[in-house]
């Protein structure tokens, strides 16, 4: 099952759907009431959450690997933890490029074997919602451009908990190639005071096969298809044709060929995300190039000096 972002949950004006989606958000409501009399259980190793409350497309994984990156350089031993869901292989896979990854149905064993392996830090790509767990570190994403949408709880809009959990957080990335906006981040600091707030900037890694001087078409199947697409015009790619699909769809040949001949017809070179290339066939790969991103964290100084104090 492949989920595609409904356009209702990003608008800001009321909305018809929404509006009758909302008894709808109580499930939502209770279900995290509850949550927070689970018993949370300390682990012996540092554990940094990277999650969203905001459904998807909040570039969580990608911060994950640039903190992968930082506690490298630092001389630390780390590992991935990544709950197995059968539809997130292609995260699997970009995570599994960089480093160790343990992924099983349930955190507390991935993170019991992290343990006996004598892992210095496990960082968990998403799990904010999993109150079973004592994190040292916990950190929340949010797109700059989209923030918390229309700012009700799934279904009527995206957020899987409430903003005002703000306050269980211990810091806040925002992620994309927009500009925050500083309102935003004084709204944060009201609700929570001791909140430590950042900014990264995606930055595209150098690819000699990648001309910009060419005609593209480009495709995805990703939360935020659209920060795609501003990242690659705002770095003066020529793009005159476009397909989206939901966030981690896996396409079919039918589908490939289709995008092949659309670029063939009109002489486009294809460009894909590197999460997406990850998901093609190798039958589909011919002919398409990938898009590799890095995540440059202002600041990073200070976000250094807070991993060093866990």
């Amino acid at each position: 099952m492949f989920f595609k972002k409904p356009k209702f949950w990003d608008e800001k004006k009321a909305n018809l759907i929404s509006f009758f989606l909302l008894p709808f958000t109580i499930v939502i409501y209770f279900s995290n009431i509850v949550k927070n009399f689970y018993k949370e259980k300390k682990f012996n190793i540092k554990t940094i959450c990277v999650g969203n409350i905001y459904l998807g497309g909040t570039g969580k994984t990608p911060l994950s690997i640039e903190i992968f990156n930082i506690l490298k350089k630092l001389k630390f031993k780390e590992v991935f933890i990544k709950k197995f869901h059968s539809n997130f292989k292609d995260e699997l896979r970009l995570l599994s490029k960089i480093g160790p990854v343990i992924s099983l149905s349930s955190r507390q064993k991935s993170l019991e074997i992290a343990e006996s392996k004598k892992y210095d830090f496990a960082i968990i790509d998403d799990g904010l919602q999993d109150k079973t767990i004592n994190y040292d570190l916990k950190i929340v994403c949010f797109d700059k451009e989209n923030f918390i949408g229309n700012g009700k709880l799934i279904p009527a809009g995206p957020l899987r908990e409430s903003l005002s959990n703000i306050k269980n957080f211990d810091v806040v990335f925002f992620n994309g190639p927009n500009k925050c906006k500083k309102e935003i981040k004084f709204l944060l600091k009201r609700m929570n005071n001791n909140i430590k707030i950042f900014e990264t900037n995606p930055k595209i890694l150098k690819n000699t096969k990648i001309n910009r001087q060419n005609n593209y078409l480009i495709f995805s199947g990703i939360g935020n298809p659209q920060n795609f697409e501003f990242l690659l015009r705002k770095n003066k790619f020529k793009i005159l044709k476009k397909f989206e699909f939901p966030d981690h769809y896996d396409f079919s040949d039918k589908e490939i060929k289709e995008i092949k001949y659309t670029a063939k017809k009109n002489k486009l070179k294809i460009l894909t995300t590197e999460k997406d290339f990850l998901r093609l066939k190798k039958n589909q790969k011919k002919n398409v190039q990938k898009i590799c991103i890095k995540l440059k964290i202002d600041d990073s100084k200070k976000f250094v000096k807070i991993l060093k104090r866990i």
